[in-house]
C-alpha cells in the first residue's frame, strides 16, 4: 500500500512496488534520510509517517530526482521490515527466514533479506517473484481451500480487528 502510495504521487503509476523497485535502481537510496518505521520493540510497523515524509519533501524541494526520492523511500521502507523481522527471529529462536506478500518481490528487500539470513545464520526462503502476491489475493486463495474442505463458516462467526500477533501461539 505505501509503495502504491508513493508510486502515484511520484506518477510512476500501479503496481507502485515494482515501479518504485525499477527506478530506485538509479537513484541514490542515501539521498534523502528519510523516517524509519521502528517504532518501537514490538513488530507492527506504520508507513504514514514516511509517506506523508515523502509528500513534503517533494513538495519543498519540487527539482528532486523522482530516482532519488524511490530509492530512499525504498530503503527506509526496506529498513524498517528487515530490522523487524530481525528482531522477531532472534526473539523467537527462529531457524528461518520468510518473505511473503507482494512487497516480497521487491529486489532490494529480498537482497537485504539474504545478507540478514546469511549473517545470522538463518535459512532463507524466498518464493519466486512470480509467487509474490498482493496479502488479498492470498487471503482468498486460503478462504477458497478452507471453504472447499470445511463448507462454508456460519453467518456469526467472530472476528477481532484488534488480535495480535503474540498471541496466536
Amino acid at each position: 500500500e505505501a509503495f502504491d502510495k508513493v508510486a502515484r504521487y511520484l506518477g510512476l503509476g500501479y503496481p507502485g512496488g515494482p515501479a518504485i523497485d525499477a527506478i530506485a535502481m538509479e537513484g541514490d537510496p542515501e539521498a534523502i534520510a528519510f523516517p524509519r518505521a521502528i517504532m518501537d520493540d514490538g513488530y507492527d510497523t506504520s508507513f504514514s509517517g514516511l509517506k506523508t515524509a515523502v509528500v513534503n519533501h517533494v513538495r519543498n524541494h519540487p527539482d528532486v530526482a523522482t530516482a532519488d526520492v524511490a530509492a530512499s523511500f525504498q530503503e527506509a521502507v526496506v529498513d524498517a521490515l528487515v530490522t523487524k523481522a530481525r528482531r522477531a527471529a532472534q526473539a523467537y529462536g527462529a531457524k528461518g527466514l520468510c518473505l511473503a506478500g507482494g512487497v516480497a518481490a521487491n529486489s532490494r528487500l529480498r537482497e537485504r533479506a539474504l545478507d540478514v539470513c546469511v549473517a545470522d545464520g538463518l535459512r532463507a526462503f524466498l518464493p519466486s517473484r512470480t509467487m509474490c502476491t498482493d496479502n488479498a489475493a492470498m487471503v482468498a486463495a486460503a478462504a477458497w481451500w478452507r471453504l472447499e474442505q470445511d463448507g462454508p463458516s456460519p453467518l456469526d462467526v467472530g472476528a477481532d480487528p484488534n488480535l495480535r500477533l503474540p498471541t496466536l501461539r
